[in-house]
């Protein structure tokens, strides 16, 4: 099974902004799109990312998170048209990262517009209530089963204040996270969990990591899997979480699909997966692809076997 892993497209330019819709943390973040982060990405560079991911064929496209950039009702029909233009939901999952969730009131127009691509298996065609898109009984985590290999989505984008980019599970969610995990491994899955902030302690710097990580690596000390993948951090990265019986899971960051600048590991790019499902014992093959700047070109950049 092939699996495509992208993460931070952060599409622009912005909609149409009113005022009202400036107040608290969204005019930082507006304030911050003007000032840098709109130069940051590249919109015909994304195009260029997503016919090259297209040009693969993959079986399943991963994306985590952060779609939008300071969570405008107006930024989520790009945002669905970004999806659609990936795949249809039965092979694209997503889950939602920081900037996706950065108010609250960003929280229904993207439960509105994006729940196919981030509800499980057998789901009613969009499970968020209106009333309260995420409950403390929400959808997540969701678990889709695709050719011996089991995608289970984490939602760590909430709200936050200021200046902070932190993500959160949540004891309802980290503990039904341990259940899951411990029943796909029971029938064999390979299991790949996705997730927008890297979930392992120390993973980001004070003020943009998990606030719950320990319970994060507590329930994947328990229960296992065999990947974890993860964006956030614009930069491609590999680390491990003990899993149980002294197992290492892989935890793999992937850099913004969208950036135009970098160094090799912050170049816009995505990673490709060549995975052989056969439980704990599946093997995964690695492929990054990157732009180079210099030339225009988007080639691999590395090949390694993670497990």
């Amino acid at each position: 099974m092939l699996v495509a892993h992208l993460s931070d497209a952060h599409i622009g330019p912005l909609p149409p902004v009113l005022l009202r819709e400036l107040l608290g943390k969204r005019l930082t973040g507006f304030i911050n799109w003007k000032r840098g982060r709109a130069q940051a990405h590249d919109m015909a560079l994304l195009a260029r990312m997503l016919d090259d991911i297209a040009s693969h064929r993959p079986d399943h496209i991963a994306m985590t998170g952060d779609i939008a950039n300071i969570g405008l009702a107006g930024e989520f029909p790009a945002a669905r048209a970004f999806l659609e233009r990936l795949g249809p939901p039965e092979r694209v999952s997503f889950v939602p990262g920081n900037h996706d969730a950065y108010v609250p009131a960003a929280l229904a127009p993207m439960q509105r517009m994006l729940a196919p691509w981030m509800t499980g298996d057998g789901a009613q065609e969009n499970p968020f209530p209106q009333e309260n898109p995420f409950p403390r009984e929400n959808p997540f985590p969701y678990v889709r089963r695709r050719e011996g290999v089991a995608f289970v989505g984490l939602s760590s984008g909430v709200p936050t204040l200021p200046f902070l980019a932190s993500g959160t599970l949540g004891g309802a969610q980290l503990a039904a996270l341990a259940d899951i995990l411990a029943d796909l491994g029971q029938a064999g899955l390979c299991r790949i969990v996705m997730i927008h902030h890297p979930p392992h302690i120390g993973g980001a710097k004070p003020g943009r990591g998990l606030t719950d990580a320990a319970g994060f690596e507590r329930a994947l000390a328990r229960a296992g899997a065999e990947l974890v993948l993860h964006g956030h951090n614009h930069r491609a990265s590999l680390a491990a979480i003990a899993g149980p019986g002294g197992m290492q899971v892989p935890v793999l960051g992937v850099p913004s699909v969208s950036a135009i600048h970098g160094t090799l590991d912050r170049r816009a790019g995505y990673h490709l997966l060549d995975i052989a499902a056969d439980g704990a014992r599946s093997r995964i093959a690695l492929t990054t692809r990157g732009h180079d700047p210099q030339t225009g070109v988007i080639a691999a950049i590395d090949r390694r076997t993670i497990r």
